[in-house]
């Protein structure tokens, strides 16, 4: 899906606007924290948390120094997806130093212990809330609430500007752009927009190298489709109903306004046959969406009935949800001592969600693979990766938009290694000084990091070293 050159214009005369009015109001207050409710000792790593004022937004952050070596480390910016997933969720679920101690929990305040295969082993990530609304991040009036795909690039743009400023240190670190899932489309425009800032001149020059982005929404339709084709591959349909759908809808699954009644049938079929599958992972048990309550016994065992995007413990006991432990960061995240060593200001957020799905949020982009087409044409390197066994971003969806690039295979599919197992399938790209490479991570859901953590972190590495993945 193409921008006519109109929209392009028009875009970028909104970017630039946008870009103009958080620059006015921007600043920046950070503490180093060294305790945290929950963990024995002192912290064995650097972390520092804050606001960064963007207009009349406060956006929340936690910075964790590279254990490496920070001074030449890479520098990463990484926010979720959702939108509205807090950050939080990165640093104890996916790529952070931290997790909680989910076997030996007997109620009260969950406990957090150390994880070896973090990606501050290999760079310093800056972890943002955004957009507002999205974890500790919040406005200071009635205006700064409303958010969309333009206006939170736009923004996390004068953020990770404002943040570098006051931390000139890593001013000549290699910058990375992170994000995953739904965040892969503000992701796209936020490196757009650096580009744009450092080929006009912008203070500070941002040293950017490339952008890592996890089972990325990069354009609507092609994901959409793309459902309908795992669904076939992975044996949830079979090849009749597969073929009668391609055959009947012309293999457009997305924009049912002029679908007929015969393609309508075949898709009402197809829904059936996945509508009690876990679109996250497919391989694992579709569980009951719940919120935690305040009650120590249900607490303790973990029961939940008001629904908000925590997982239940199933009705059959011996079911076990992936999702589960969820409910610990919610019990962690809102408790008065934890908000207070992570210098959250007090009586701001008074019910932080994992993920808030009640943000004033325009969904102002279909796609960007327009973008992605214009960075391909800059000396970038580019990590996209996805699992294989996610039904709500596929990997055949991925795959799709990038051979859309039309880019040169310098390295073709093949398999990838840690300690000697298959971790899943590459291949590499390159187009005039412009990289890009694919992986899947095997048996891994949505997102890949938090089925395949050392998996995820082994790419990770090889990559942001320049080593073959």
């Amino acid at each position: 899906m193409s921008l006519s050159s109109s929209s392009q214009v028009n875009w970028a005369c909104l970017r630039l606007l946008l870009l103009l009015v958080f620059a006015t109001n921007a600043a920046f207050s950070g503490t180093i924290v060294k305790y945290l409710p929950g963990f024995d000792g002192e912290l064995p790593f650097t972390l520092e948390t804050g606001y960064v004022t963007v207009g009349s937004t406060e956006f929340f952050y936690y910075f964790i120094e590279s254990e490496g070596n920070p001074r030449e480390d890479a520098f990463m910016i990484w926010y979720s997806g959702g939108p509205g997933c807090s950050v939080f969720n990165g640093i104890i679920y996916e790529i952070g130093p931290l997790e909680f101690n989910i076997t030996d929990y007997e109620g009260g305040l969950p406990t957090l212990k150390y994880y070896p295969y973090s990606w501050t082993k290999a760079a310093s990530i800056l972890f943002v809330d955004a957009p507002v609304g999205t974890g500790f991040s919040y406005a200071t009036d009635s205006t700064g609430w409303a958010s969309s795909d333009e206006i939170s690039a736009a923004q996390t743009y004068m953020f990770l500007k404002t943040w570098l400023n006051d931390h000139p240190q890593f001013l000549n670190n290699q910058l990375f752009v992170g994000a995953d899932s739904y965040s892969g489309m503000s992701a796209s425009i936020l490196t757009k927009n650096i580009v744009d800032g450092n080929e006009k001149g912008d203070v500070p020059f941002l040293n950017l190298k490339g952008y890592i982005l996890g089972c990325p929404r990069i354009d609507t339709v092609i994901n959409e489709n793309s459902k309908i084709i795992f669904a076939h591959r992975i044996g949830l349909i079979s090849d009749e109903l597969y073929h009668a759908a391609k055959d009947t809808c012309g293999e457009d699954y997305a924009d049912l306004s002029s679908a007929s009644p015969a393609c309508n049938e075949c898709l009402k079929l197809i829904k059936k046959c996945t509508k009690d599958i876990n679109k996250n992972t497919i391989l694992e048990p579709k569980c009951t969406w719940a919120s935690p309550h305040d009650d120590e016994p249900e607490r303790r065992s973990l029961e939940d009935n008001s629904g908000d995007f925590i997982l239940s413990p199933p009705e059959i006991p011996d079911l076990w949800c992936h999702n589960f432990n969820y409910a610990m960061s919610y019990w962690w995240a809102n408790d008065k001592n934890v908000q207070k060593a992570l210098n959250v200001r007090e009586g701001i957020v008074r019910d932080w969600k994992r993920c808030n799905k009640s943000l004033s949020y325009t969904f102002d982009t279909t796609s960007v693979i327009d973008y992605q087409r214009n960075l391909s044409t800059k000396r970038l390197d580019a990590l996209i990766y996805n699992g294989d066994h996610d039904f709500t971003i596929p990997s055949v969806g991925t795959t799709k938009w990038i051979k859309v690039l039309d880019l040169k295979i310098i390295n073709d599919w093949r398999p990838w290694y840690v300690d000697g197992q298959v971790a899943g399938y590459t291949m590499k790209y390159s187009e005039n000084g412009f990289r890009m490479t694919y992986a899947s991570i095997k048996g891994a859901g949505h997102s890949p990091q938090e089925y395949k953590r050392r998996e995820c972190f082994a790419m990770f590495d090889r990559f942001i070293h320049y080593y073959p993945i």
